[in-house]
């Protein structure tokens, strides 16, 4: 039995709707996830404090008045562990322009000592554990997947937000749009 050519067009109709729903759903949730440019962080987001590996202390207000990429991450997850050279160069590249660049681990914090001895990075690390899945999601991450990069400009204003693998355009777009050079 055939269908009609009416009841053939409803279907690929509907067909057709809801694919373009579901295109906008997409859309929307990835907007939504970036969070909007240019939100202020509140108060508490500046007065967390988190073990280095290393020993002492990372004291995110230490680091206002600069631009910042704070990159989130742990040693079982494969796109964190691949993108660190590059934050590392980044970090190495730009310093002395303004930017400071601060790693998060969402992990033990024997796996990340251990990792970090194997692995080492020249930018500042804090063992954020579990409290860290909890600020990524408070951050726009509403899923808490890694890897996460937040990049605030000087002001502490949210510029950009990442989740997935940086590349090397993003970071060099960062670059351009907050200290111009």
């Amino acid at each position: 039995m055939t269908s009609s050519p009416t009841r053939r067009g409803l279907l690929y109709g509907g067909v057709a709707v809801a694919a373009a729903a579901a295109g906008l759903g997409g859309a929307w949730w990835r907007e939504r996830a970036r969070g909007p440019k240019g939100e202020v962080l509140a108060a508490s987001f500046w007065e967390q404090r988190f073990e280095r590996p290393e020993g002492g202390e990372l004291v995110l207000s230490d680091l206002r008045g600069k631009p910042l990429l704070l990159n989130f991450w742990a040693t079982w997850c494969p796109p964190c562990v691949e993108e660190m050279p590059m934050i590392d160069r980044f970090f190495r590249e730009n310093g002395a322009n303004g930017w400071q660049v601060v790693g998060l681990a969402i992990d033990q914090p024997s796996a990340v000592r251990k990792f970090l001895q194997k692995t080492p990075v020249s930018y500042p690390t804090g063992l954020a554990g579990l409290q860290g899945t909890e600020l990524v999601k408070n951050l726009g991450n509403t899923g808490g997947g890694l890897p996460f990069t937040l990049v605030l400009n000087g002001a502490g204003e949210v510029a950009a937000r990442k989740m997935g693998k940086l590349e090397a355009a993003d970071l060099d777009a960062w670059r351009r749009e907050l200290v111009h050079g």
